[in-house]
């Protein structure tokens, strides 16, 4: 074995495990992860063309963007170890992925609009996925409600919750 493929294959017996732990298990999960990194790499494409073209771009205020957005991305975290915490079906992990998703694709889309892409976006298709991914924060927030912190399900990582 090489060095490189040592070095890579140490990245990842440590990175997947600490994922695991923080994020969870499962394909879900990480597709989740995946789509809310995908979609906050957007915002900031979106984000830093929109400021270079109408100069509102500050060097200080990228540099908070980066704390910004590693806080957003540490929340479902944070919302996994509270579902492990309470043994809740991945709830709180579902609503904070949910709620950034809205809020992130809410943002890349008005900054793709302050680039001047408006003509190239699909408006009424991402306006179609804002008002369905609100409309499944609202069903996660009301199903969590509803439930009042049932602890009968067995397996915490239940795929109803992720969905």
């Amino acid at each position: 074995m090489n060095k490189e493929t040592a070095f890579w294959g140490a990245v990842g017996a440590i990175a997947i495990p600490v994922f695991e732990f923080m994020y969870g298990a499962g394909e879900a999960v990480m597709i989740a992860v995946i789509a809310l990194a995908f979609f906050v790499g957007m915002d900031w494409i979106t984000g830093s063309r929109a400021a270079k073209k109408d100069n509102s771009y500050l060097s200080k205020y990228g540099i908070d963007g980066v704390f910004r957005t590693f806080f957003m991305l540490l929340l479902p975290a944070g919302g996994h170890l509270l579902d492990l915490l309470f043994n809740l079906p991945g709830i709180l992990f579902g609503v904070l992925v949910a709620g950034l998703l809205y809020h992130v694709i809410n943002s890349m889309v008005a900054n793709a609009i302050r680039a001047g892409w408006g003509d190239w976006l699909p408006l009424a298709a991402l306006e179609t996925l804002l008002k369905w991914v609100g409309s499944e924060m609202d069903k996660k927030i009301q199903r969590a409600a509803d439930r009042g912190g049932n602890t009968t399900l067995t397996d915490s990582r239940d795929t109803d919750a992720n969905r």
